[in-house]
């Protein structure tokens, strides 16, 4: 800081504490409106949640902050909130799902996120008719986690490779997710005995380890994991290490917005191929709008002298 009140920022940056107190300001107020603004526009095929973990209390530990992004219907990538939440817990990530739902957020199509069982009962609750993904990448590191050092490599190749699908002819859709399924089950039959805590933790949930298959080829590599929205919370908290903890809860979430949001301009979207988009369709028709089952005809009988052409013995 130099004797004029400015901070500077390398040989010839410098910036006024009052330039640094109307940056402050801005960035609160847009936090403000996003965590307010409606969701209605906001059509999804993709929705990424995650969370991470801040010092923003004094005398506190590390608390999460939870953040949602998404693909639109038209493969633009949209952020679409955030919050604080008093842990992983399904009741706080529950809170955070019907916020968003209050403002007029429909359900994606698929939902990718972490095994927190948190997150995932709160999903369920809140979209019970879109598939569930969970992200293949934090499922390698757990189950890698339960294996010795000098047989990760093995396995590690052995996951990797349950998910290859690039010499498969089968298009996208149940037939596919089953085939890999398969896979899991080979994998798991040959591994069980030497490694049984690794093989056990690959067998849960598996079938949130295939819901991607569903999808359009060209997305799949970007759906079956929610790293995208993890790596930029690790930016986010690179740039507030050098703070140690944050003046308050509404500083950490100003400044996590500021850098989600911006960061979130730069991710790429996912191109629509017209196969794609008719699978997509069809999926939101089978999962969100099914035909309504039409419920049968009820035949009265009718007694014989009741019957059209009779008549009565008494007539």
């Amino acid at each position: 800081m130099t004797r004029c009140g400015t901070w500077r920022l390398g040989d010839q940056a410098a910036i006024s504490k009052s330039t640094v107190s109307a940056i402050c300001g801005q960035l609160k107020e847009e936090y403000q409106a996003g965590a307010t603004r409606r969701l209605d526009g906001v059509v999804l095929d993709y929705l990424f949640l995650d969370a991470s973990f801040f010092r923003m209390h004094p005398g506190s530990p590390a608390e999460p902050v939870l953040a949602a992004w998404g693909i639109t219907t038209g493969g633009k990538p949209a952020f679409i909130g955030l919050a604080p939440g008093s842990g992983e817990s399904a009741d706080a990530w529950g809170d955070f799902l019907a916020d968003l739902k209050d403002r007029g957020l429909g359900s994606p199509l698929l939902v990718i996120s972490d095994g927190a069982p948190g997150l995932i009962a709160a999903i369920e609750q809140a979209f019970p008719r879109a598939l569930r993904q969970r992200c293949v990448i934090h499922r390698a590191r757990n189950v890698l986690a339960k294996v010795p050092a000098g047989m990760q490599a093995e396995i590690k190749d052995a996951y990797w490779a349950l998910f290859d699908t690039g010499d498969l002819t089968t298009q996208p859709g149940p037939r596919l997710a089953e085939l890999v399924d398969h896979r899991i089950t080979e994998i798991a039959a040959k591994y069980s005995a030497t490694y049984p805590a690794a093989m056990k933790c690959l067998l849960a949930d598996r079938e949130g380890l295939t819901a991607y298959l569903r999808f359009p080829a060209e997305h799949q590599h970007r759906v079956r994991h929610s790293n995208f929205i993890e790596r930029t919370f690790g930016e986010t908290r690179r740039r507030t290490k050098v703070i140690g903890r944050l003046p308050g809860e509404t500083s950490c979430l100003t400044l996590t917005w500021a850098v989600l949001d911006r960061a979130s301009r730069g991710w790429r979207g996912l191109t629509m191929t017209s196969d794609g988009l008719r699978l997509l369709q069809d999926l939101r028709r089978s999962l969100l709008d099914p035909p309504r089952q039409l419920r049968p005809r009820t035949v009265t009988a009718t007694r014989d002298d009741e019957r059209p052409g009779n008549v009565s013995a008494t007539a």
